[in-house]
């Protein structure tokens, strides 16, 4: 081992998880798996690292940018580190999984590690977790992603959330509708996604009014619906609008009083989505904790889901202290650390003997120490407490 202070450089976005950080995102982990197997999603455990063109087929051809890759010495083929879990359980329920019974509820944890951050999520590596409903195209599909995706996220702590639905196809039917395609296309999405309304005139020229407009359309979900119907719109845009009324009536019954938001032009994010798509946020944190939406697999199945990222998630959780730790001196046996952890203690046991035993239980951050057979608090605490 060496004290040499360059050895804990890590490279930029890429970062070490120390104490209380990593273990609240355990518990993160287990809190949204635990909901998720209670709708019904059983876990797959997909590898870290793949052939590369499976995880750049479908869904994955757009994160192709995104990908570590690396020569496999065995095969002599190249391997790519996963950007993106989704599209991992997409191989899986097409091919392991293809003749299970549909729909298809799979669920997932793990690492992903991206050659580049955003501005918004400047981390290369963090924590994935989420859930696919597979071969179901209803609307249903769609609401039981949005309603299991909030449970969620509040099951593990998560409060002031706001949903932000899209319709990330909205605009091409639009575009298509005015005669726009090719570089004049990217031009527009690109304009939408800045929202640079100058741009934006340029590139839908005298042709494309509505697409002007849609910058108008972002908000309040109840408003940007109004705004849109009103609008002249062709009959697949009309449908499509239709669509996101009929699912906001299935998912507001059960969302209390979270926010919810409609932006049409949002798209950056979701280039493989096909239909309905969303992002969750909560006030006052950076970026989005989670997004999800419909996307098809191989022989264009259906699929819809959502995936939550846990270094958004932890920064929106109510500020945790380092948990509640016990000091047991040396002298005392493994049968009391026993007898606590069945209490639901967390124990730190002495490893030598100490003159003072709550002096050494505030030098190790413990809360508590156990003295004459029972566990007393220590430092601030006032009032015993556990937590298991």
């Amino acid at each position: 081992m060496t004290s040499d202070p360059s050895k804990g450089l890590l490279p930029a976005g890429l970062s070490d998880d120390l104490p209380p950080e990593a273990d609240i995102e355990a518990e993160t982990v287990t809190a949204l798996m635990a909901t998720f197997r209670a709708h019904g999603y059983e876990r797959v455990k997909p590898p870290l690292i793949e052939f590369e063109e499976s995880l750049l087929d479908g869904p994955g051809a757009a994160l192709a940018q995104q990908m570590f890759r690396v020569m496999d010495p065995q095969s002599q083929r190249m391997l790519g580190v996963r950007a993106d879990i989704t599209v991992q359980v997409a191989r899986i329920a097409a091919t392991r999984l293809g003749e299970r019974p549909r729909p298809l509820r799979l669920s997932y944890a793990g690492q992903v590690l991206r050659t580049r951050g955003s501005q918004l999520r400047p981390e290369r590596q963090f924590s994935q977790a989420g859930f696919e409903l597979i071969g179901s195209d209803g609307l249903e599909a769609d609401a039981e992603a949005i309603l299991v995706a909030a449970e969620a996220l509040q099951s593990a702590g998560a409060t002031n959330l706001s949903i932000d639905l899209t319709v990330p196809h909205l605009v091409g039917v639009l575009a298509a509708d005015a005669g726009i395609a090719g570089s004049r296309l990217a031009q527009l999405r690109d304009a939408l996604d800045r929202k640079d309304a100058a741009a934006l005139a340029e590139a839908v020229s005298d042709n494309g009014k509505r697409l002007q407009r849609l910058l108008e359309m972002s908000g309040p979900i109840d408003e940007a619906l109004a705004g849109l119907k009103s609008m002249e719109l062709p009959a697949a845009a009309a449908e499509i609008v239709a669509a996101v009324e009929a699912l906001l009536a299935l998912v507001r019954p059960h969302l209390g009083n979270l926010l919810l938001t409609l932006d049409p032009t949002e798209y950056r994010g979701f280039e493989y989505h096909t239909g309905i798509s969303f992002s969750v946020f909560a006030r006052g944190v950076r970026g989005e904790l989670g997004r999800g939406g419909r996307y098809v697999l191989q022989d264009d199945e259906p699929a819809t889901g959502f995936s939550v990222y846990l270094d958004s998630l932890r920064r929106a959780l109510p500020a945790q202290r380092n948990g509640t730790r016990v000091f047991v001196a040396a002298s005392e046996g493994f049968s009391a650390l026993k007898t606590l952890h069945e209490e639901g203690w967390r124990t730190v046991r002495g490893l030598s003997a100490v003159a003072d035993p709550t002096a050494e239980a505030l030098r190790l951050g413990c809360t508590h120490v156990f003295l004459d057979g029972s566990v007393h608090a220590i430092g601030d605490a006032t009032t015993k407490s556990k937590k298991s």
